[in-house]
């Protein structure tokens, strides 16, 4: 976020706030149908700051899926891993999650053994939290050094700063909100947070906004830093795969960090929808899959994997040898 008020001043605003858009956000969202680009001419990539939290993150979440918006959350490391059931919820309603440091510092303020510690820490509670290993993070307050820059580099994190600021960590009304959103062009970033009350009214009127304009909510790409289309299997930048938001039934499948060693690490996919699906896994070359258990795998070339029930329930489990690429395999579920 680019400024932030004490945590008490930024109680009392969130009251204010959610109080003052109770009314429109009922009106904005209960009885209306999602807002659907016609064909998607760009994408943009909307990013929540400052979760998860219990007040916060479900209202937001509802109020995305409901209007077919997908976006990118960059969590604090402390909220994580006192909230890991919404980090859990985040990627299960096919958000991406992305690093928003541990506790919020003016990292350029900080030694670069304190910036490690507050980058590799809110990296180690999310993947703890279900949310996978993030490959974005956006510096607090949007400020940045060589110093930060390098240890980012060596977590393989991509900086995301923003293209637009809704200002809505600073007041902004719903109107502000939405014409700040209607500003993005293809490709851009704009930066807002899960708390302010007029975040949450305004998120009907911006995906009716997107619609209009024939945009579409994208991920962010860890290569470019730019917002892309989602990938199919719909990776998120904070690897924790899901498939897109279930629409009138289907499965979904989300994949979970499971162990990590120097050459592989374990993931775990967990299906929800249906007991008779089929995932396909996707492995970005040259990663391989060495093992996997509790599933009938199959494979239709050395880099996908297609999975069916055993018998063993709804979760399995992959191991993956990286062979040098630590990029998550994107994942597909039909029914």
């Amino acid at each position: 976020m680019n400024r932030r008020t004490n945590n008490g001043t930024r109680r009392l605003l969130i009251g204010a706030l959610a109080l003052a858009a109770a009314a429109t956000f009922a009106t904005g969202v209960v009885g209306a149908a999602p807002a659907r680009a016609a064909t998607c001419n760009g994408y943009v990539g909307l990013t929540f700051d400052d979760g998860p939290s219990n007040d916060h993150t479900p209202a937001i979440l509802n109020a995305l899926r409901q209007n077919g918006l997908r976006a990118t959350m960059f969590n604090e490391g402390q909220y994580a891993a006192a909230y890991p059931a919404q980090v859990r919820a985040q990627v299960t309603a096919g958000m991406w999650v992305g690093n928003h440091s541990y506790t919020h510092p003016h990292l350029i303020q900080q030694s670069q053994a304190q910036i490690d510690s507050e980058i590799s820490h809110t990296q180690q509670a999310i993947a703890n939290a279900g949310g996978g290993t993030p490959r974005l993070f956006r510096p607090p307050y949007g400020e940045t050094n060589g110093t930060l820059q390098a240890v980012e580099a060596k977590y393989g994190l991509t900086q995301i700063i923003w293209d637009v600021d809704s200002q809505d960590w600073n007041g902004a009304s719903v109107d502000a909100i939405v014409a700040a959103n209607a500003r993005l062009t293809n490709g851009q970033i704009i930066l807002m947070h899960e708390w302010p009350g007029n975040t949450l009214a305004a998120i009907p009127r911006i995906a009716q906004g997107l619609a209009s304009r024939n945009l579409c909510a994208g991920m962010i790409s860890p290569q470019t830093g730019r917002a892309v289309a989602p990938d199919g299997g719909g990776t998120p930048p904070g690897g924790g795969g899901t498939t897109p938001p279930p629409q009138g039934g289907g499965c979904t499948a989300t994949l979970s960090a499971g162990q990590q060693w120097s050459d592989r690490y374990n993931l775990n996919v967990t299906v929800s929808g249906s007991n008779a699906w089929t995932v396909t896994m996707t492995v970005p070359s040259p990663a391989r899959i060495s093992a996997t258990w509790n599933v009938n795998a199959t494979w239709t070339s050395s880099q996908v994997m297609v999975g069916r029930p055993n018998g063993a329930g709804n979760t399995f489990g992959v191991t993956i040898m990286t062979n040098g690429n630590w990029t998550w395999p994107t994942v597909s579920c039909s029914t």
